[in-house]
Order: structure tokens, then C-alpha cells, then sequence
């Protein structure tokens, strides 16, 4: 039964037709609520729950995401579970000192079972920030998302899409998607160099539940047969960077979605490429060549491959917010062997490297695409307890 702010859905007919239909007008209901100045709010009672029958969440500008909403809603009528929609309370303002305490990450319990990750004045707050970071709207994000610090790779996304959207202004972090049906096309963005960059940047990007996040970045390489032009793909991380210390401890584990390195190793061998997989360090000290012994003596300690200043910290949000996530690197200097980054050796190798580098991360996510077009499973980096709508399988 439906009036003019609430909806309930079910799949009782077992008609898959009607079902599209019946997430078409619970996205457009949705919509109209949060327009009106209300946070929709969702209900999903589910009867095979013996603990947690009924889930609740609240969302905030469900147009941006409503390829992922339009899924997840699927999913649960699929299995049978009852929603209903309707207005909760007045959105908060942007402007109001009462958002500080609404999405403070502190008294979040991530792995309490809810509808979201993220309180909607969060989810708010980090799509207007996405379009003062990116100089983009946040509708225009993909599902595959791609972080460079480079502006050579810039241009050689746009050789590749040149009608894709970009910025309309000059921005910290300029981001440029080409769009395709249902979000299933690319996003690039230029993060600049650093780990608080790549902090910002992911704590924004997760509200919007990516398929996948790659970094596509230069490194040092650090073993002795490595040469200039190499590429790395990490199967771990040495977090030296610090940024997220406190949010997610050291000892925790990191590492890069199985699925995607499966799928970027196997475009490397397919176009006969040099590579290593193995840990990549990285630092917030561009440098870290200025305090060589404190920082080779954990290169050796961890045996890593090489050092950077983002990969750890894209990886570590990536978990810490259930991304599937993974990095490909290429060897632009050998600092420990003599090879320094300089000025204009680096920019020849730039001009060698761009468009390589990034067509190996489109072909691979190409290949994941395919083979899991309702997103990558990501059940490695959920919890036991874990938000109903959590990004794939």
C-alpha cells in the first residue's frame, strides 16, 4: 500500500517485472522525500531473522547512488524481506553546529547490523564535498573509481574518453567519469601526492559504495633486479604513513582484493609485462631519503618491494569502509640503488609509461566487470555483523 510519503515492497507475485517496477517508483519515492526536505527512510523486516527481523537506516540524496540502491533493494525482495519506505525527520543543515555530533565516526558502530555504513548527515556532508574536492557533481561518479597523482595519466584518460564530464573549474582534486548505464563506467581523479590526500579523498568516495577502487601511482623500486619501467602489483602493505592509526589499528591486516589482483596479474601476462607482486611501503615523507637508516631498516624488516605515499592508505579505507580495492605501481626511480627521481630523466619516463599503466587497470576492470557485473564479493572484508547493504555479494 502506498500514499504520498510512505511505500511498502515485496516480491509476492515472484514477477520480476513488477519488482523493476516497484524499486522505479520506491527510488523516485525516496527522492521526492529527501527533495522535501526529509531523510527517506527505509524498513526492511525480514522474517528468516531470528535476532535481527527488522532493519532500519535513513539516506540522504539517494539520486547520486540510486544504481546501488536499485541493486541492494532487488536483493532483499529476491530473498523475500518486506520494505517499507517512508519520511523520517528534517534533514539537517550543512550549516547547522548540530552536524558535527551527527557524524561523528567515534560513536559509530560500523559492525552493528544496519541498513548503511554511514548516518545520512554523513552521507550528505560527503557528497558536497566529493563536488568541492572534484570540481564534479557526485551523480557523475562511477563504480569504478581510479586515483592517480599524476596529470599525465589525466591526459591519457581523456586521448582515450575525450567526451568524458570533467571539471568546470580548477579544483584540489579533479575527477573525470566516463559514464556509462547504471554507474558502470570509469572515474579518474587526480588526488595529488600524499596520504592525508588519499584519506580525504576515500573517507568522501565510500558513501557512494563503489565496485572498486585502484591506484594507479609511480613508486621507488627497492630490489636489486627491478628496473625503471617495472610495475608492482601489491599483495600487502607496510603502513608507514600513519593517517589512519588511530581508526585502524597497525595490527590489523591489509591487504588487496583477491579478485582484482587475479585480474590485473593476468592482463600483465597477457601483454608480457615485468612485474613483481609483493608488500608496498608507504611513507607520509617524501623524504624519507633525509632518515635512510630508520626507514631502510623497516623496508628490510617487512620486505618490501616498494615505497610510495598512497597505496597503504587507499588499501587501509578501502577495509576499514568494505571496498574492494587493489594497486598497481610502475618503478619511476631506484633511490637505494643510485637511480634517484629527476627532473628530466622522470618526465621521459612519464611520456613512456601513461598510457601502458592505465589501459592494464581498464582492461582488468573490464575483465571484472564481466565477470561480476553486480559487483565484486567482498564477503574478505565484512565483518560477522555486517550492514545489510554492503556493496556486492
Amino acid at each position: 500500500m502506498t500514499d504520498s510519503k510512505s511505500l511498502t515492497l515485496s516480491y509476492a507475485d515472484n514477477d520480476d517485472k513488477k519488482l523493476a517496477n516497484q524499486i522505479i517508483v520506491a527510488c523516485d519515492l525516496m527522492e521526492r522525500i529527501y527533495d522535501e526536505g526529509y531523510y527517506p527512510k527505509l524498513r526492511v523486516y525480514r522474517s528468516w531473522s531470528t535476532h535481527n527481523p527488522v532493519i532500519e537506516g535513513e539516506f540522504a540524496k539517494p539520486e547520486v547512488y540510486r544504481w546501488y540502491l536499485t541493486r541492494e533493494l532487488a536483493k532483499l525482495l529476491h530473498a523475500n524481506a518486506e520494505i517499507t519506505i517512508s519520511a523520517s525527520r528534517k534533514c539537517i543543515s550543512l550549516n547547522d553546529p548540530k552536524l558535527l555530533h551527527a557524524i561523528d565516526e567515534d560513536n559509530w558502530d560500523f559492525t552493528k547490523k544496519k541498513l548503511f555504513l554511514f548516518r545520512a548527515e554523513r552521507i550528505d556532508l560527503s557528497l558536497d564535498r566529493l563536488e568541492h574536492y572534484t570540481g564534479t557533481p557526485a551523480h557523475d561518479f562511477q563504480r569504478y573509481i581510479m586515483f592517480t597523482n599524476y596529470d599525465m595519466h589525466i591526459g591519457a584518460f581523456l586521448n582515450r574518453f575525450p567526451d568524458c564530464v570533467k571539471p568546470k573549474r580548477k579544483v584540489q582534486m579533479p575527477a573525470y567519469h566516463h559514464k556509462l548505464d547504471n554507474n558502470m563506467g570509469l572515474t579518474l581523479i587526480n588526488i595529488g601526492v600524499g596520504p592525508s590526500n588519499a584519506k580525504t579523498i576515500t573517507d568522501h568516495i565510500a558513501v557512494l559504495r563503489p565496485d572498486a577502487m585502484i591506484m594507479v601511482g609511480h613508486c621507488g623500486g627497492l630490489r636489486n633486479h627491478q628496473e625503471i619501467g617495472d610495475f608492482v602489483l601489491a599483495s600487502g602493505y607496510m603502513r608507514s604513513d600513519g593517517v589512519l592509526d588511530k581508526s585502524m589499528p597497525k595490527n590489523v591486516p591489509i591487504i588487496p582484493n583477491n579478485l582484482l589482483n587475479f585480474h590485473l596479474q593476468k592482463v600483465l601476462e597477457e601483454e608480457n609485462l615485468t612485474y613483481r607482486t609483493g608488500t608496498v611501503y608507504t611513507i607520509d615523507n617524501r623524504n624519507w631519503e633525509f632518515m635512510i637508516k630508520r626507514v631502510v631498516h623497516e623496508i628490510h624488516t617487512s620486505r618490501s618491494i616498494a615505497i610510495d605515499m598512497e597505496s597503504a592508505t587507499v588499501a587501509t579505507n578501502g577495509f576499514r569502509y568494505r571496498i574492494p580495492n587493489a594497486t598497481l605501481l610502475c618503478v619511476s626511480d631506484k633511490p637505494l640503488h643510485g637511480k634517484p627521481k629527476l627532473g628530466q630523466s622522470a618526465q621521459s619516463f612519464y611520456q613512456i609509461s601513461k598510457d601502458r599503466h592505465l589501459e592494464i587497470v581498464i582492461k582488468a576492470i573490464d575483465l571484472s566487470k564481466n565477470r561480476f557485473p553486480g559487483g565484486l564479493p567482498n564477503a574478505s572484508i565484512r565483518a560477522m555483523d555486517e550492514p545489510l547493504m554492503g556493496g556486492g555479494p
